[in-house]
């Protein structure tokens, strides 16, 4: 019954720490979520810019050596 003892021991210290976590707001979660989403559209936006472009210059490239 080891296992057990260290079980009970793990789970206390784990709800301890849980004690003394500051846990964010609801708005603080809000807003972070809403600056990852845009951040993500922005880069997807940009990289398919960037994407396009490459694409193109690169078929440009071939049908003039062609």
């Amino acid at each position: 019954m080891d296992w057990y003892r260290k079980l009970r021991t793990f789970l206390t210290e784990v709800n301890g720490e849980l004690k003394r976590t500051s846990w964010p707001s609801r708005m603080e979660v809000q807003g972070t979520t809403g600056v990852v989403i845009l951040t993500v559209f922005i880069f997807a936006l940009y990289l398919y810019v960037v994407d396009t472009f490459l694409f193109k210059t690169i078929d440009w490239i071939f049908t003039i050596a062609g």
